[in-house]
């Protein structure tokens, strides 16, 4: 009998040549959460390739951080690469993200003849996504598998969450997180500064300026209803509204991010780039444009970013404030629960972050309790780039690591 011999892993080199749609077959999922939402994984189940895959069939569940969707992943080669190494991937889309979004609840409680959620008006928070979103998508990613464990992959805020869940739950085989602090603010003043004085400044001012809004929106209406009873006037009445609308109040509910990155997106030229690119060391925290592709960069601002509700960014500001991480439902403390991570984990940070740098990473690096534990900057990376950037294979490798030391373990204890 003829024995097959299989090829060495691609590099990343090797990667560009290999089209990304022969690599998987898609499949997109509902996740159903206790509190009536419908969530969208997007799945990418691997195919056999020629070459060794080491971690074939191995499901990764990956969750993006703060208003960003599946695209964090998937504008650059980040999922090319685990597919590459056999990984069974599974990208969740939190709660009003993406294809999770406020829309479908509405389409599908319409067609089931129920109300939409009750928080479907920008009413979530953090503990929304802790206590919901994040049990639901494991639970989710471990009955379409059939594994009893699964391993986490989170980004930024999908990585904090990653700390909660594991401090709290024993059905994770591994975590890795990407840009993700423990002590957020921690060492980043400018941030801290926000933290402390924009609710009480900024919120307040935003507010006025909706309440603003709504009166004269509301005046608006007023004179298109009186105009229309006028029948000589009902063409100017469209004007000012149109006739199968109705008031809303203005609400300073949530943040347009996605408004925001798809402005900038238009402003991020070749040249613009170049330019920031010479000062990004210095002053941004976000992106260095070194290391990622002008297109890969365009694609993620004008369709990776989604509104985030006002409630998510004042939590964040809470826990900057007091120097904590805590679901305020229920009072459970991220922190505190640090010490009973011991599953393989993985703790990646752009060595120019200043959110997820080696000051605001350190509490879970050294809280932690795994054998088996990687904490290490990525050179010359900011924030956005862990995931899409030039340097993705070296974390995508990492990641590859964990995957086959914590199946090896959990193989010598089955026999």
């Amino acid at each position: 009998m003829r024995q097959l011999v299989l090829q060495p892993a691609p590099t990343a080199r090797d990667l560009e040549k290999i089209p990304f749609k022969s690599l998987y077959v898609k499949e997109i999922y509902d996740v159903p959460t206790p509190d009536g939402w419908v969530l969208q994984i997007s799945r990418y189940r691997p195919v056999p390739q020629a070459w060794e895959q080491p971690i074939f069939g191995e499901p990764l569940l990956l969750v993006p951080g703060w208003s960003q969707n599946r695209h964090a992943f998937t504008c650059g080669d980040f999922v090319k690469q685990l597919l590459a190494f056999g990984a069974d991937v599974h990208i969740l889309e939190l709660r009003g993200h993406g294809m999770s979004s406020r829309q479908l609840q509405i389409d599908r409680a319409a067609r089931d003849g129920r109300n939409p959620p009750a928080d479907i008006d920008w009413g979530w928070d953090l503990d929304s996504y802790f206590l919901h979103d994040v049990p639901a998508g494991v639970a989710a990613v471990k009955a379409r598998t059939g594994r009893a464990r699964i391993f986490y992959l989170g980004a930024s805020m999908g990585g904090m969450l990653g700390y909660g869940y594991a401090g709290c739950h024993d059905d994770l085989a591994g975590l890795v997180a990407i840009g993700a602090p423990s002590d957020i603010g921690r060492g980043f003043l400018a941030l801290r500064a926000m933290a402390l004085f924009g609710p009480a400044l900024v919120g307040p001012l935003l507010d006025a300026a909706a309440a603003g809004a709504s009166s004269v929106k509301r005046t608006r209406y007023g004179a298109a209803r009186l105009l229309r009873m006028l029948r000589p006037f009902a063409r100017a009445a469209n004007l000012l509204a149109a006739p199968d609308s109705e008031y809303k109040p203005v609400r300073f509910n949530h943040v347009p991010v996605d408004a925001f990155l798809r402005a900038l997106a238009s402003a991020a030229t070749e040249n613009n780039l170049r330019r920031y690119e010479s000062v990004a060391r210095y002053i941004g925290f976000l992106l260095n444009p070194a290391r990622v592709t002008g297109d890969d960069f365009r694609w993620l601002l004008s369709q990776g970013g989604e509104k985030e509700p006002r409630l998510v960014v004042e939590q964040f500001a809470r826990w900057i404030r007091h120097d904590e991480m805590k679901c305020y439902r229920n009072g459970y403390d991220y922190k505190a629960h640090f010490r009973d991570i011991r599953i393989p984990m993985a703790i990646f940070f752009g060595d120019l972050d200043r959110i997820a740098s080696r000051h605001s990473t350190r509490g879970i690096y050294h809280s932690a309790r795994s054998e088996y534990l990687v904490w290490r900057p990525v050179s010359q990376n900011h924030h956005l780039e862990l995931t899409m950037g030039h340097d993705i294979h070296e974390i995508c490798e990492d990641v590859r690591d964990l995957v086959e030391y914590a199946t090896r373990k959990d193989r010598a204890k089955a026999v």
